[in-house]
């Protein structure tokens, strides 16, 4: 079996992802139209633990999963460092859809352009009795 080569960039994450305690926090989630490809990542930043809103940026991917483009992951590493990032949160699925509930499609309502995620639960991938 071929040894698994893990790039200064993952090693990075990784290494801030196994810390426990610790401010400022930065939250990585992952989106896409199913549970396979990645079309969308939303960093948000907390710099305490007081209920103040996150700094939030958001990449897109046009074709390629968001996950494996170099050059995104590049970025958000660089934008966890201007903000001294210390711990990383992150799910290790993909979270949802991509689009926004009252900006892309009405409030309670499934997003029609990702019939996948319709009933779904997100944290669990599993359809949900309707």
């Amino acid at each position: 079996m071929g040894k698994i080569i893990q790039t200064n960039e993952q090693y990075w994450l990784k290494k801030r992802a196994s810390r426990k305690t610790g401010f400022p926090l930065a939250t990585i989630a992952f989106y896409g139209n199913d549970d396979q490809t990645a079309s969308k990542v939303v960093v948000g930043v907390y710099a305490n633990s007081t209920n103040e809103e996150p700094l939030l940026r958001k990449w897109f991917a046009n074709e390629d999963d968001v996950r494996e483009d170099a050059a995104i992951i590049q970025e958000i590493i660089d934008f966890l460092n201007v903000h001294g990032v210390y711990r990383i949160s992150m799910l290790d699925r993909i979270f949802g859809c991509p689009h926004e509930e009252d900006i892309d499609y009405p409030s309670g309502e499934h997003c029609p352009q990702c019939p996948f995620w319709a009933n779904r639960d997100r944290f669990t991938g599993q359809l949900i009795d309707s």
